[in-house]
């Protein structure tokens, strides 16, 4: 039995809770089928036989965890992870096929709705109920009143910032993206840096979240109520958009190739000052690769700034949790599950305490965790879970591009966007 205790400030269950984005672009595939492990070093592993085929993001926390359940793998048990950021774009149709290519993923907020509208994933109540002895409530997504998904990881964008810079031009810690701007010019009119602020603005999926968070930020509501209808051309969808051509007047002016990767490496070379990124970056981001003692030890993380005198922090809360696949028999859905908990048992919270904001029991945030932590507890709201919220995404992601190029206006943008999530949503059912 799953041990019961206080929720998590991170996660909400019953379908609403935290995860993390990926956004790089390089593929690791583990292949340890043929890897065999004395059976000394695998006291703490199931005595289990199947196969165990885990597809996910490639970021950190989870070579992390493929890490930890590969040292399950016997000649009775086999293990592969393909881990890699195209992870969502084959996912569904991995898990379709009978049986399916992977017998268990890693997935998030957005990420999971997909396979729940296909059917593709198994409930987890058996198992949990049999093997879920490490579990804390806090760490069951529960969808219809059942598990469908064990979290493990807390994540949002927050705001870093260069403590020395900030000293430097005498502005204080922006706590509003009003101030945020404040201290950007500030800092280029005193010839400190040319290009102050960096983020994920790429064309596509980063870019469309920009807007999601800032637009929640504004106090806006993506849908009508009680309706799968658009509700983003409004007055504060244009200063969403406003906001974010704004800051893009800080950044490097190939701000629309901007993923997490190149936000990092802007940040870790010392050209930025002030910059939004994921907490699930912020080990990678102040290690001592890539980077020089004067950055590292100057950057700070808070929680994301609030905007247009509203009390929340401008982002969202993710979860990234472990699925089992619908299509396997169940002797590989049971090694999976099985194997998976042990990939993120409460030892890896010890092991890896800087790798992401663990759900796991006996978590300690860190300075590394601050963040997302203060993010949560500030109130942000969560990434929405709902099954045509990938739709309205992806519309945004790409019908924004041209008003952030100056090719149109913020209501033409918006216009657009939600012209072209309602022809989406037609084909799909979800509006008439």
């Amino acid at each position: 039995m799953h041990r019961r205790s206080t929720p998590s400030p991170f996660t909400r269950v019953s379908g609403t809770a935290l995860a993390n984005r990926p956004s790089s672009l390089a593929v690791t595939v583990l292949t340890l089928s043929a890897f065999v492990v004395p059976h000394a070093a695998l006291a703490d592993c199931p005595d289990v036989a199947g196969s165990v085929r885990l597809l996910s993001n490639e970021l950190p926390a989870m070579q992390a965890i493929a890490a930890r359940a590969s040292r399950c793998a016997t000649d009775q048990l086999e293990f592969t992870a393909d881990q890699t950021a195209e992870h969502k774009d084959i996912q569904v149709a991995a898990l379709t096929s009978d049986p399916a290519a992977y017998t268990t993923a890693i997935v998030a907020n957005s990420s999971s709705v997909p396979l729940l509208n296909a059917d593709l994933l198994r409930p987890l109540d058996d198992l949990v109920e049999r093997y879920g002895e490490n579990l804390t409530e806090s760490q069951l997504i529960t969808i219809d009143g059942k598990v469908m998904a064990v979290a493990f990881m807390a994540n949002a964008q927050h705001l870093f910032y260069r403590e020395d810079v900030l000293k430097e031009a005498g502005v204080p810690v922006p706590t509003t993206y009003e101030e945020v701007l404040a201290a950007l010019e500030s800092i280029r009119e005193q010839g400190l840096m040319d290009t102050p602020f960096t983020s994920t603005f790429a064309a596509g999926w980063d870019l469309g979240e920009e807007f999601v968070n800032l637009y929640l930020g504004h106090g806006g509501e993506f849908f009508e109520s009680g309706s799968a209808r658009p509700s983003i051309a409004n007055e504060k969808g244009v200063a969403t958009l406003e906001l974010l051509k704004a800051l893009s007047g800080y950044m490097n002016p190939d701000f629309l190739t901007f993923d997490t990767n190149a936000a990092q490496a802007e940040w870790e070379e010392g050209r930025a000052a002030m910059m939004t990124l994921w907490g699930s970056r912020a080990g990678a981001t102040l290690d001592d690769e890539n980077s020089t003692p004067e950055v590292v030890d100057n950057t700070v993380l808070v929680a994301a700034p609030t905007v247009a005198g509203n009390d929340i922090p401008a982002t969202t809360l993710w979860w990234d949790g472990i699925v089992i696949a619908k299509n396997v028999d169940d002797a590989d859905a049971e090694a999976s599950f099985r194997v998976m908990m042990e990939g993120i048992a409460p030892a890896l919270a010890q092991e890896e305490p800087d790798a992401a904001v663990w759900l796991i029991d006996g978590f300690e945030p860190g300075p590394m965790a601050a963040g997302v932590s203060a993010s949560a507890a500030g109130g942000a709201k969560p990434y929405p879970m709902l099954p045509y919220m990938g739709i309205l995404h992806t519309a945004i992601s790409t019908e924004l591009v041209d008003f952030m190029q100056g090719k149109e206006s913020a209501e033409k943008a918006l216009e657009d966007a939600e012209t072209a999530y309602l022809t989406a949503a037609r084909e799909s059912g979800f509006v008439e």
